[in-house]
């Protein structure tokens, strides 16, 4: 009798396995969507606003040329942007293992914020993936295996916040007109070629030091500290970002290619690079 009863069990667990991984997939999705409806709905109720380079004369100098090579006089503000990405990370400055993956990210400089969702291929058949978000002042990292079983998360603490936030101002290059004055970005002169953009949210400040090239644009994003998780804890470290690629998309110059790193013992460990396959934005009206 044992016999049949184990068979019906193995049965049964073959069976109840796709329709769990189903209902967790569908259970990711909603998630994902309910992320984004929340960072959409923080961004109304903003300002209709425009770009008006005659604002920009206390800007430090590689700044206000910045804006004019980036951007055009009169523009509206970018409302939302959404980007496909595709490229290779690893887990950690320690791991020799690089993993190719693809995402769809949603920004919206009003609020501020974003949710980034990526899959990554693991093995044959096999993948995670990574939903990292800023929504309400919030950072939000979650990983689930097959989309649909969570295997790691960690959220709503400060230093996330500061991390995520981080992310958002660095990856402004996508979506300039975030790096405005009238956006919440203040500028402070370093030298010819570089600026420190500082921007407060919620409670949380942080500050980047942005760099330029003889041709106005930001190749470079540096700061001394940023907070990453390492063996369980967080630290910060300091932190660098690569651009290049640029190229017109409706009407405003974003790079097509980027790195990202933490250096260690004074060496920088790159843990991120991709490029941006797609591209679309909604204006402000």
């Amino acid at each position: 009798m044992w016999k049949y009863v184990w068979i019906a069990v193995f049965a049964a667990m073959i069976f109840a396995a796709p329709v769990a991984i189903l209902l967790g997939r569908s259970r990711e999705r909603r998630a994902v969507s309910k992320l984004e409806a929340s960072l959409r709905k923080g961004g109304l109720g903003q300002a209709r606003r425009q770009v008006q380079f005659s604002d920009h004369a206390a800007l430090p100098t590689p700044v206000a040329r910045y804006f004019r090579k980036v951007l055009a006089d009169g523009q509206p503000l970018i409302k939302s942007a959404t980007m496909r990405q595709t490229g290779e990370l690893r887990t950690s400055i320690t791991s020799s293992t690089w993993r190719r993956f693809t995402a769809r990210q949603l920004v919206v400089p009003g609020a501020p914020g974003f949710v980034w969702y990526a899959r990554i291929r693991v093995a044959r058949g096999l993948h995670v993936d990574v939903l990292d978000s800023y929504v309400g002042g919030m950072g939000l990292g979650r990983v689930s295996f097959l989309s649909a079983i969570p295997i790691g998360c960690d959220s709503r603490s400060p230093e996330l916040n500061s991390g995520e936030l981080h992310r958002y101002l660095a990856e402004a290059v996508w979506y300039p007109t975030a790096l405005l004055p009238q956006s919440g970005v203040r500028w402070s002169p370093i030298d010819a070629h570089a600026a420190l953009a500082t921007l407060t949210d919620n409670g949380t400040t942080v500050s980047l030091e942005f760099r330029f090239n003889d041709a106005d644009e930001v190749v470079g994003i540096y700061t001394k500290g940023r907070f990453s998780r390492v063996d369980g804890t967080y630290r910060e470290l300091p932190w660098e970002g690569h651009f290049s690629n640029y190229a017109p998309r409706f009407g405003v110059h974003v790079p097509g290619y980027a790195e990202v790193g933490w250096y260690e013992r004074g060496e920088w460990q790159v843990v991120w690079k991709g490029e941006t396959t797609e591209q679309s934005m909604e204006f402000e009206r």
